[in-house]
């Protein structure tokens, strides 16, 4: 493993003179001399955690809390290039820098850092249900050292499928493309598929966890005559977020994501929360951390605000009319 490559020590930008009248001051004088050792393993790559905001998003936020370039802070970057073979190792190489805190972003990589130390702190940015996953006791009181944001305040899949319809009435077949690797998915797909058998909708499930799986997963759609397409949070499907959606354009297919970000990348629709606030809400978590705050009894929190993003552009090349009534709901409408 090319460690240089994969784990880049970088401090954090300086603050201005405002910002550090804003800044703890009071814990920063009690250790005058300590430098925080922060870790950020991302399953993703490098270039779309950078791309999407979240890493910027992050490390605007400990600035903005204090945490100063050659003062106080040094970040550990870790990036699996969505490739689960190489997450044991990064996760290795983490716990050995032994930072005072974990930031992680990726189903895949939770369970082999619990395993890997109970003793550093792991803030998880994004993850579906950490009581069921075996991470936390319960929501309010963790009771370990994984601590973070969940997305359990809606249940997605049943809602991709509500839009879907309500965008084309007329769907038969729905394809829902989920990373065989994430071990959220598999619970997701149960609960879409009770709703969707509720309402006599059959769905196609396509698993993808490399480049090849995506190009033959869109085969499978069209042999299934798959008409319309729900796609999973994942930091795969994240990183190859444009790919996936030429392939849904080029297929004439009217496709919903988790991820907001896929309207503006060409998808049709995109419905959940702003995953960017996560990643600044996780520097506040670190933040309580490195001041004191046992990760064991720091709550889980979840999203407060969701919000539907449709591409006027992307239905009219695949020769759909979006009901005003959706368009209406709609938090922004890209034309």
């Amino acid at each position: 493993m090319n460690k240089r490559r994969d784990f880049i020590r970088m401090g954090i930008a300086g603050l201005g003179a405002g910002a550090l009248l804003a800044a703890p001051l009071k814990v920063l004088a009690q250790q005058p001399n300590r430098v925080w050792r922060v870790g950020f393993l991302y399953f993703g790559s490098r270039k779309t955690a950078r791309d999407t905001g979240r890493l910027d998003a992050f490390l605007e936020q400990m600035k903005q809390l204090g945490y100063v370039q050659g003062k106080n802070l040094v970040l550990e970057e870790g990036y699996g290039d969505s490739n689960i073979d190489r997450v044991p190792a990064l996760v290795a190489e983490m716990v050995r820098l032994k930072p005072d805190a974990i930031v992680a972003t990726g189903g895949q990589t939770y369970r082999p850092l619990r395993n890997a130390t109970s003793t550093i702190p792991i803030v998880i940015t994004v993850t579906t249900d950490p009581i069921v996953a075996g991470y936390a006791a319960t929501l309010a009181r963790p009771g370990g050292n994984l601590t973070g944001l969940v997305d359990t305040a809606a249940d997605l899949g049943p809602k991709h499928l509500e839009l879907l319809l309500a965008a084309v009435p007329h769907l038969s077949r729905v394809a829902v493309l989920v990373n065989p690797d994430n071990p959220t998915h598999p619970g997701q797909f149960m609960r879409v598929t009770a709703n969707a058998q509720k309402i006599g909708k059959p769905l196609v499930l396509v698993e993808a966890r490399a480049l090849k799986d995506i190009d033959a997963g869109f085969a499978t759609m069209a042999r299934e005559r798959a008409d319309g397409l729900i796609i999973y949070g994942d930091s795969f499907f994240t990183d190859q977020m444009r790919r996936i959606a030429e392939f849904a354009l080029k297929a004439r297919l009217p496709s919903v994501h988790a991820n907001p970000s896929y309207a503006q990348a060409g998808g049709l629709m995109a419905y959940g929360y702003d995953l960017i606030d996560n990643f600044r809400r996780a520097a506040d978590y670190v933040d309580k951390i490195l001041k004191g705050a046992n990760p064991a009894e720091l709550p889980f929190e979840q999203p407060t605000h969701y919000q539907l993003l449709i591409n006027l552009k992307t239905a009219k090349a695949i020769g759909l009319a979006i009901p005003q009534s959706l368009r209406l709901r709609a938090d922004r409408v890209i034309e």
